[in-house]
Order: structure tokens, then sequence, then C-alpha cells
């Protein structure tokens, strides 16, 4: 029993100490934001170089109620978590999911955004044919998702399929459909959304916003988003910002940025303006 009163007491002073910590940190004055700029309307570069979109636009408004002067830098998918842990930048806005692998090397915020996955498909292939659902299957939930995933590999069977690389989205499929599909990994959206265009590949893999986005450009007009969406379990828990688990304060300034961005519809209007969607995450 004393053994246990010790390291109870313990493991209370150890919550203390870090949370000492976390208060004594300092209120950063100044932080570096990267994102991909390649994957609009999250995120995307300008003609004139700067970047833009949902999570831009998003980012300013956070800093603003942080009151804290923000810089912008783009910075390839691939590299964002690498370069985040060496300190080349402090917050990552990039539509990166909150996963538990990535949570082994990293931090997030609570999530700003929760977007399901989907197909785009062309309209006269069969899955075409059977149109966007309102169905959102939560990955977490095996057997259901299991069974809605059966269902559509006879839809796919010989096809191949387009996803950016190093992704949520790339697991996904190798965890589902690597025994039905050619999976083509691409090194950004832009890459595949190109292919699909020119009929070298049958499907896309990615949030249905972006999708809808690619879709809506007179050169997509013969594809479209169906079947359900899917959300959860490997998708983790939204869309946040990642920042290193060192930096507390930071984490907290974010997370109440966020939170009087959710409740006062900032997100809900920049999301709707951009991805045409509400993607605000319910609390």
């Amino acid at each position: 029993m004393k053994i246990r009163r010790l390291a109870a007491i313990a493991t209370a002073f150890g919550m203390l100490g870090f949370i000492h910590t976390a208060l004594a940190q300092e209120a950063p004055k100044a932080i570096t934001i990267a994102s991909e700029g390649a994957y609009a309307p999250w995120n995307f570069t300008t003609a004139d170089g700067k970047l833009d979109g949902f999570e831009i636009e998003l980012a300013n408004n956070l800093c603003a109620r942080m009151k804290v002067e923000c810089t912008f830098i783009a910075q390839d998918w691939d590299g964002l978590i690498p370069s985040l842990t060496v300190g080349k930048f402090d917050v990552i806005m990039a539509g990166m999911f909150i996963t538990p692998k990535r949570l082994e090397v990293m931090d997030f915020t609570q999530p700003y955004a929760v977007d399901p996955g989907g197909f785009a498909v062309a309209k006269d292939s069969e899955f075409g044919k059977l149109g966007l659902s309102t169905e959102k299957f939560d990955m977490g939930d095996e057997a259901a998702s299991r069974a809605a995933i059966e269902r559509l590999k006879p839809l796919f069977k010989d096809k191949v399929v387009g996803v950016q690389a190093a992704t949520t989205m790339l697991e996904f499929l190798k965890k589902y459909f690597a025994d039905t599909v050619e999976i083509r990994e691409y090194k950004t959206t832009e890459q595949h959304d190109l292919d699909l265009a020119a009929g070298r590949i049958d499907a896309l893999f990615a949030q249905q916003t972006a999708l809808a986005a690619t879709l809506a450009k007179p050169e997509f007009s013969d594809f479209t988003l169906a079947g359900p969406g899917f959300v959860g379990g490997l998708f983790g828990f939204g869309t946040g910002a990642g920042l290193r688990k060192e930096d507390a304060k930071l984490k907290d300034m974010l997370n109440a940025a966020i939170d009087g961005a959710i409740a006062d519809g900032t997100i809900k209007r920049l999301s709707e303006k951009w991805l045409k969607a509400d993607v605000t995450p319910v609390k």
C-alpha cells in the first residue's frame, strides 16, 4: 500500500512538474507556419508565389486572435513532419489528419476541420452511376466499414486509383483495397488530378472537399464524386495544426483561438467560402 501511495505521489509531482513547465513557457510573439501550398482549396500557391486557401486564411485569423506575428512558408508534403521536428518552423497547417501514428512523434491542436475521404470517378463508370452517398462510415467501427467496402470492391476490380503518397489516404487504400485495385502514388494531388483528366487512371481517393474543387474545373466535367465518405479510425480525429510536443504554451494558445473561431462561426464561414461545405468539428 505504501508503495502504491509513493507511486501516486511521484506521478502527481510529475504531472505538476509538466504543468509548471507549460505555464512557465513564455507566449511566443512570432511563429512560422508551414503549409504544402499544393492542396487546393485547403492550401495552394498563387501565381505570384504566395500561399492562400482555407487554411491560410484561417491561420491568419488564429494569429490575430493570439496577437502573434505569423510568417508562412511552403514545404513539400513529405518533408513537413521532419522539418517541424528539427525546428525549421513551428506549426503545420496542411490538411493533416490527427492520427495515433503521427502523435507518436509530434503533437496536434484540437481539430479545426472534419472532412471525409472519398472517391472521384468517371460519371459513366459503374461506380459513378451510383452517385454520391450521404453515408459516412466511421472506420473505428470495423465491422460496418468493412461491410461497406466489400460492397464497393466489385465496382473497382482491376481499376487504377490515384492517391497522394505518404498520406492517410494511401494507408486506407493499402489496407482495404490493395487486393482489388492498382494503387498509383503521386507526390502531389495536382499530379494525380492531371492523370485522371488524361485518362491514365480510373479514380482518385482524397478528401471530398478537395475532390469537389477539382471536379468543378471544366476539364473534369465527365467525372463525379461517388459512394460514401470515410472518417475516423485510421483517419484519426480530424484535421488539426501540428506542432512539437514541447510547445505546450503554443498549443494552448492555438486551442483557445480555434475555440473562438468555432464559437463565432469563423470556421463555418471560411470553410463554406473555400471548401463549399461546413467542415466545423462538432464539439
